[in-house]
């Protein structure tokens, strides 16, 4: 990095760092014992929330450059925001966060590699739901084709590290483009709904966790919810928003906000934290928008995870819930408990559940070490918290590892592959539930 650049970036921290934010921050350590990379490195402060706020405020006040060093301690970081729930002072550590990465990437120097990969993903990819859609109809190809075995068998994976090799052992199965029609604008209940949502269907989760989507759409029908499917919407900007290109994340937003918001629904309903967790904080990323600012917080108000609609209707009380005998533990989301603030809502349907014995993880609430795309760009980390977090699984005797976010459940899914726990399973929360609930209701077939 140029010396113009770093002083560029030095400016840019001084324009958009917020001076009270960065000084909330006491020092006081409680964030310690909630991050997983703090831990990891063997408590080195430099790998840790406030030693990151440190930095972020002494490259604001010129009294260190942003080098490598400072960008590889930022990048180290989850973006789990466990420090949050925890702060007394109630930094907003995960706004810092965002801010920095999106400084950093837009002023540093990329290798034309890295720039074509960031344009393919975040401008030509994400952002264009058909792409998305042919995209995963390739991979699905792939699997189904025999190209998958032959590629396995000649051993051509070999050229990539190991825990890409054993993710791609992990990949759902996609289903064939005709099983993934589009679906309706509108469900009716048969009676008179007791509640009228939304859902957000998300990019990945429309795609390669598609089977997932329907199961959610059977809960809400099952649940008495009238349901409404914009078209229009579109990725919720989360990728984008982590990952240095806040812009383009706030043109997201500001498709979803607009797809959303005449519906006159009493919630926006999704099934995977990630995107709950940044489609909840629109109101921040627009909030120095003078026209969306409002629009962008009466849509961040109407957010809200299955689970907890499910246990607002009581779902688990009026339909029998009931399984094969198993244990099933649970691993949060870290958005979903830590940004979201839902972590009973999970707990009490699967405990609900006839045949489920409950066991509580050790820290179920410590991140996975997924963290969207983490998982790749910071392998060695990632498969450190991963290891750990098998250990806690392992204590628990589960058979069934549940979770609620697509990139968490891929993470526990890699997990007993390294492991080899070929009895064990990782299922989201929604399959789990359709798989439990005992009902002889007919279920509306048209967006199947």
């Amino acid at each position: 990095m140029t010396k113009t650049i770093e002083k560029e970036i030095q400016q840019q921290f001084q324009e958009r760092l917020n001076d009270d934010e960065l000084l909330n921050c006491m020092r006081c350590g409680f964030c310690l014992p909630s991050c997983p990379t703090y831990i990891e490195t063997g408590g080195n402060e430099v790998h840790s929330p406030r030693g990151r706020i440190a930095l972020m405020k002494a490259v604001k006040d010129g009294l260190i450059e942003p080098d490598e060093e400072v960008e590889k301690s930022l990048n180290m970081c989850l973006g789990c925001r466990a420090c949050e729930p925890v702060c007394p002072s109630g930094v907003n550590y995960g706004h810092l966060l965002e801010e920095v990465r999106d400084i950093i990437s837009q002023k540093k120097k990329q290798s034309m590699p890295v720039k074509v990969l960031r344009r393919v993903v975040f401008k030509e990819l994400f952002p264009h739901p058909n792409r998305m859609n042919r995209a995963v109809s390739l991979l699905g190809i792939y699997q189904r084709s025999g190209l998958q075995k032959a590629v396995r068998n000649l051993k051509l994976l070999n050229v990539l590290p190991e825990h890409m090799r054993t993710m791609e052992k992990v990949l759902p199965s996609i289903p064939p483009a005709k099983e993934r029609k589009k679906h309706p604008d509108k469900i009716q209940t048969k009676n008179k709904p007791l509640k009228r949502v939304a859902f957000f269907t998300g990019c990945l989760m429309d795609t390669m966790f598609r089977e997932t989507n329907n199961a959610t759409i059977k809960l809400l029908q099952l649940a008495g919810c009238e349901i409404v499917i914009p078209p229009s919407q579109n990725c919720c900007g989360a990728l984008h928003g982590h990952s240095g290109e806040k812009e383009l994340a706030k043109d997201l937003a500001k498709q979803n906000i607009e797809a959303f918001e005449n519906l006159q629904v009493d919630y926006i309903i999704l099934n995977a934290g990630g995107c709950g967790a940044f489609l909840c904080e629109y109101d921040h990323l627009l909030g120095n928008d003078p026209e969306w600012a409002e629009r962008a917080k009466r849509f961040a108000e109407k957010i809200k995870d299955i689970s907890e609609v499910l246990v607002e209707v009581d779902f688990h009380n009026r339909y029998r819930l009931e399984l094969n005998d198993q244990v099933v533990t649970y691993q949060d989301s870290c958005h979903l408990r830590n940004v979201m603030k839902t972590a009973q809502a999970p707990r009490t349907l699967l405990k609900a559940i006839n045949g489920v014995d409950f066991r509580e993880m050790k820290e179920a609430d410590r991140c996975c070490g997924s963290a969207g795309v983490y998982n790749i760009v910071q392998p060695e980390m990632s498969m450190q918290i991963l290891d750990q977090k098998m250990k806690h699984v392992k204590d628990t005797k589960a058979t069934t590892i549940v979770t609620a976010n697509p990139g968490c459940l891929l993470q526990m899914k890699l997990g007993i592959e390294r492991e080899g726990q070929k009895h064990v399973r990782a299922v989201h929360i929604v399959d789990l539930l359709l798989e439990a609930v005992k009902t002889n209701e007919q279920l509306d077939p048209s967006h199947m």
